[in-house]
């Protein structure tokens, strides 16, 4: 992360200009869980770009000892409103970070894309924060979902990793897919032990948040869509690598 950045105007951007998607809080979150639960390990667990606490709420029944990293204090803020004590929070860029221990379990959703230097900050998490047996999870935006290559074919966007006006506004700084994603996971030292993908997408979040306040998606149409992302991750919302610490 550039220290020069506004994190807070990210933020606040992200909520004026609908960057943040019913879609992502009440669909993908659930779904990232159900992803993660087979490869939690018992003990502590570090979230590494928390926002404004969606997602780390629904780690409250896995741990009780939580640590969040955020840049932004208005962030912190919201989440502290809504978790309590409950989450220990560190306000500081993750090249800056200083933790006090390693940690069983680090989570980095939807974060790594925005990072001027991916690499740096996953070498930290290999080498400083990751306890040996300990287990990272990594879930990025998919370049390859099926919504940005129809995206492509429109001519919306030139191709499938394009950052778009708006994601760089909020921003991103590139589009993973499943080899680049892997490519630095391994450049720092990670060892990779299980890549997936998190639901099939043919929708943007946009469609999908008008559909989901109609009765034409039902429960059983979400869990075919988690299913079939488990056979096609490459075809899917999000991908996700489960590490491990390399050499």
């Amino acid at each position: 992360m550039d220290s020069e950045r506004d994190y807070n105007k990210e933020l606040i951007d992200s909520v004026t200009a609908k960057y943040a998607y019913s879609f992502d809080f009440d669909v993908m979150h659930p779904y990232m869980i159900r992803s993660f639960e087979p490869f939690f390990n018992k003990g502590s667990l570090l979230e590494l770009g928390s926002f404004k606490g969606h997602l780390t709420r629904r780690f409250l029944p896995y741990f009780d000892d939580i640590t969040c990293v955020e840049a932004s204090d208005v962030a912190i803020e919201d989440a502290q409103n809504k978790l309590g004590d409950k989450v220990k929070f560190v306000k500081s860029l993750f090249e800056k970070a200083t933790l006090p221990k390693p940690y069983d379990n680090i989570v980095l959703t939807h974060v790594l894309e925005h990072l001027d230097d991916p690499v740096l900050v996953l070498k930290r998490i290999n080498d400083e924060w990751l306890a040996e047996g300990g287990r990272f999870f990594l879930v990025c935006p998919n370049a390859n979902a099926p919504s940005r290559q129809i995206a492509v074919k429109m001519g919306l966007i030139t191709h499938n990793a394009a950052v778009t006006t708006g994601e760089a506004e909020h921003g991103h700084r590139c589009t993973y897919t499943l080899d680049t994603l892997e490519r630095d996971a391994v450049a720092a030292g990670l060892k990779v032990v299980h890549r997936s993908g998190i639901f099939f997408k043919a929708l943007a979040n946009f469609q999908w948040d008008r559909l989901l306040q109609t009765d034409i998606i039902s429960a059983e149409y979400l869990e075919g869509c988690y299913k079939l992302g488990q056979q096609y991750p490459d075809l899917c919302s999000s991908i996700f690598l489960m590490c491990e610490k390399g050499k």
